[in-house]
């Protein structure tokens, strides 16, 4: 009989599943990132959250009993190196699941589990502050533009002007632009030739 049995077997022994889930901890604190079933990622956040609490002090207790679950020196040492500074100021919930969706071979409920204080890819840019626009694309009261006053009384003193001095303001043509000319005239003086 089942009674009050609560935690998920995952369809193996003790044993193997002690193992899967020392190993799945071991990447995750490696790799800070991983992907996997929803199932087992629920299971693994029972195991990891408990050693990165404990990784928040560095003795030597805490440390045996970390390599008693994980089994590697390494994941240790990553362990209480760079995960545990890291996440003293928080006082739980290290980890995160993101569901991805369902595995094509056997449908099951996929995921990507990851230590919260790790992710590079979001969250970590600060909120723009978002400013509200309105519907109508115009205000209500009239802009008065003084420049275009302005503006507009040019060309009527440069119609006063006399002819001579607007013949003076044409641009004369430049050594670079005449050679330019002369081909073109060139080239229309062979085609009529032709």
């Amino acid at each position: 009989m089942r009674h009050n049995k609560n935690f998920n077997h995952l369809g193996r022994k003790t044993a193997h599943r002690r193992a899967m889930l020392s190993n799945m901890a071991c990447s995750l604190i490696e790799h800070k990132r991983i992907t996997t079933t929803v199932a087992k990622a629920k299971a693994l956040r029972s195991v990891v959250e408990p050693l990165v609490t404990r990784s928040k002090e560095d003795t030597t207790h805490s440390r045996r009993i970390a390599f008693s679950v994980l089994r590697s020196k390494y994941a240790v040492t990553e362990l209480f190196r760079a995960v545990g500074p890291k996440v003293a100021t928080r006082e739980g919930g290290y980890t995160r699941i993101i569901r991805t969706g369902n595995r094509l071979g056997d449908n099951a409920e996929m995921c990507m589990m990851e230590l919260v204080d790790f992710n590079d890819v979001y969250g970590t840019e600060p909120k723009k502050k978002r400013s509200r626009r309105s519907r109508r694309g115009t205000t209500s009261t009239p802009v008065v533009d003084t420049e275009a006053e302005v503006v507009n009384e040019a060309p009527a003193a440069a119609a006063e002007e006399t002819p001579v001095a607007a013949a003076e303001e044409t641009p004369v043509a430049t050594a670079e632009e005449t050679p330019a000319d002369d081909a073109t005239e060139a080239s229309s003086d062979e085609e009529k030739k032709d």
